[in-house]
């Protein structure tokens, strides 16, 4: 009977100092932090530049088409101008037709904020839903490039049949093309 009791009071008092140090705890628990942070300057502030135009863009493909060719990618392509709107489009025989819309929402993504695609998928995954309320044809998934020609925006390229990866170095391989 000692011995039921003394464990009994063991347990208790346990208890009581589990229960104590769990309400410290909480009452020292830091804020969250504000959404977005407080950092100075606006990120992916790229200034707008002279849209990309036709003969650029058809490099660009040709480069990704080369870069896709190599590792046997099928993959739809776009590039887009500074809005968004589409300069020149390429589907590689056999890609997936699901991607071509696909492939021209990324570029349209990248070019209207300015940053990879990469950015919002990331976003996703880290639990911030929040970001399907930005744009109803956001497409948060890899795969789309801004073009930055000169410090200035120019456009965007897009491109989608193959995973998020492999989507993603497809597309650079014209992004690149632009200094």
């Amino acid at each position: 009977m000692r011995r039921v009791m003394l464990t009994s009071l063991m347990t208790c008092g346990a208890l009581l100092i589990g229960a104590h140090t769990q309400v410290q705890a909480q009452a020292q628990a830091p804020a969250p932090p504000a959404a977005g942070g407080t950092a100075d300057g606006i990120p992916f502030d790229i200034p707008y530049g002279t849209p990309i135009n036709l003969e650029t863009a058809k490099k660009l493909v040709a480069a990704v088409e080369a870069e896709a060719t190599k590792h046997r990618w099928k993959m739809n392509i776009a590039v887009v101008d500074t809005h968004g709107d589409l300069v020149h489009f390429s589907r590689m025989d056999g890609a997936q037709l699901g991607s071509i819309n696909v492939s021209q929402g990324k570029a349209r993504t990248a070019a209207r904020f300015r940053r990879e695609t990469r950015a919002f998928y990331n976003a996703f995954e880290t639990g911030h839903g929040y970001v399907a309320t930005l744009d109803p044809t956001l497409i948060a998934s890899p795969g789309g490039w801004p073009l930055v020609e000169g410090g200035k925006l120019i456009g965007a390229i897009g491109c989608s049949g193959g995973t998020g990866d492999q989507d993603a170095a497809a597309c650079k391989a014209g992004a690149d093309l632009v200094k």
